[in-house]
């Protein structure tokens, strides 16, 4: 990005939202409006992808709902997300995940673990 770009979107920046990674299954508790009110929803899924740098920085979690995939990009810096919850680390050798669409049933929510890696290496 130029720097006077850079510059001015740096205030729109969250800091606390760096701490996951694609591997994770993170919960993401995202603000809905419905008409004059607000509440929160959570969805939970496994982080296939993150895109971007910046305040354009983008993240696509995953889920299997009903038995169908559902797919869902979110903002990393949005203001209509009030947080994301990892709920399990994990251990991935690639940047993006996009094999996990084509799998099914068990195996498409199946990531190596951090903690079973960190028992193989002792």
């Amino acid at each position: 990005m130029k720097p006077i770009v850079e510059e001015i979107t740096q205030q729109d920046i969250k800091e606390d939202r760096d701490h996951f990674k694609v591997g994770d299954e993170v919960r993401v508790h995202v603000r809905v409006r419905e008409g004059d009110k607000e509440r929160i929803q959570i969805f939970k899924g496994i982080v296939i992808a993150r895109k971007g740098r910046g305040v354009e920085e983008t993240f696509t979690v995953r889920r299997i709902a009903s038995g169908v995939g559902v797919e869902r990009v979110f903002p990393v810096h949005s203001p209509l997300i009030a947080k994301v919850d990892v709920d399990r680390d994990s251990v991935t050798m690639r940047a993006r995940m996009y094999y996990i669409r084509d799998r099914i049933g068990k195996g498409a929510t199946k990531v190596k673990e951090r903690r079973l890696v960190e028992r193989a290496n002792k």
